[in-house]
């Protein structure tokens, strides 16, 4: 029987180091379950930001760097939420650069394994994000393909910074979890292998993409032309019928 007790391990990590450095233009292959996934998730997000109004703005694949006397040392997190949005004018920025002006690290990160990132996912992944300053991070493992020598893999990780500045790992398991940067709850759909955000944790009230919002607009306006032509075809009956009346 496994036992369940588990212990919390506290440790330093460095600021900056060589093993962490990224290849430009060098991006890992998006599985189909991945890319689904991250493009569902930049969708409900940005539409997010748009319903409440916010200065933010998320990404997919956009390295964040922190160490500018190394700049290759960085993180690319599949998606991240930026909030505030950048104060530039550069509006084609390839990467984060955390030492330049109007720049700020992101308020979350969402990374989605792959059976070619897992341990970099699991392992090295939570490092970098607690080193450059992201505020929470998603670790989501679809088809659970990461280590298991600490009790994983997990549906879902969160790792949140505290306010005394610590990185720790707050929620592993299968969901749902809360997220406090969004005051929501990530749920999984396990049939389809996609991440949801969700007003409650029953999962019932998940946030639209903009695409399903769309959609369901045209149901709307198409159920109403529908009960107009319904409608106009019931009159057209009772005008049949009364002018039968009176032809008799």
């Amino acid at each position: 029987m496994t036992d369940p007790r588990r212990v919390e391990l506290l440790l330093d990590v460095p600021w900056s180091h060589p093993a962490w450095e990224l290849e430009d233009g060098v991006t890992m292959p998006y599985g189909t379950t991945q890319d689904e996934c991250a493009r569902v998730l930049v969708s409900l997000l940005r539409r997010w930001i748009e319903r409440t109004g916010r200065s933010a703005e998320v990404h997919r694949d956009r390295a964040v760097r922190w160490d500018e006397a190394h700049p290759a040392v960085g993180v690319d997190p599949d998606v991240c939420l930026l909030e505030p949005a950048p104060d530039t004018d550069d509006r084609e920025f390839k990467s984060i650069c955390l030492w330049r002006p109007g720049f700020s690290a992101p308020r979350l990160a969402i990374e989605i394994v792959s059976d070619a990132t897992a341990r970099k996912d699991y392992v090295d992944g939570p490092k970098k994000y607690a080193a450059c300053g992201v505020q929470e991070l998603w670790v989501y493992d679809p088809h659970r393909e990461g280590p298991d020598d600490d009790g994983g893999p997990w549906a879902v990780q969160v790792w949140e910074r505290g306010r005394n500045g610590r990185f720790r790992r707050t929620y592993a398991g299968d969901g749902p979890a809360w997220s406090a940067v969004l005051g929501a709850w990530i749920h999984e759909r396990v049939e389809a292998r996609r991440l949801r955000v969700c007003d409650d944790e029953e999962g019932a009230r998940a946030w639209p993409t903009a695409e399903e919002e769309a959609d369901a607009a045209r149901a709307v306006i198409e159920a109403e032309r529908a009960e107009k032509q319904s409608a106009l075809a019931r009159l057209a009956a009772l005008e049949a019928e009364l002018a039968a009346l009176r032809g008799g």
